[in-house]
């Protein structure tokens, strides 16, 4: 599965997960996905998934060459989406216990991962 990697877009898509996590406290599993109208035309294979699980990974755990990957991306990104990205994840607490339970916190996400399935990497970088 080919995994692209974002900085900015990743960040819409945590913060369209932090929109709908806002009006519920607590999230049921769906069985299966609501059964689209009849009518309506059928999701495109481009369209954006939408966040349904964070992980998070520190870089240095990535094959050598995703690491170089990361460290491009993150030569091409600037500090304000970046400051930006880190202000989103604090204000979605499911990101934030999932970056808790590894022992990690906001400033150190470097990049993100979005996967087709709907999971969301958090790459760290730990201070060196």
């Amino acid at each position: 599965m080919r995994k692209t990697f974002l900085l900015a877009a990743s960040l819409a898509f945590a913060g369209a997960f932090a929109a709908n996590a806002q009006g519920t406290s607590t999230r049921q599993p769906q069985a299966q996905p609501p059964a689209p109208a009849q009518g309506a035309a059928p999701a495109t294979p481009d369209a954006a998934p939408q966040v349904r699980r964070f992980n998070v990974v520190d870089v240095s755990e990535l094959p050598q060459e995703t690491q170089k990957q990361v460290e491009q991306v993150v030569a091409q990104g600037n500090d304000d989406t970046l400051k930006q990205l880190r202000s989103t994840i604090d204000a979605t607490p499911e990101a934030k216990a999932a970056l808790d339970a590894k022992g990690a916190t906001s400033a150190q996400v470097v990049a993100t991962a979005m996967s087709q399935d709907g999971t969301l990497t958090l790459i760290t970088k730990k201070k060196s």
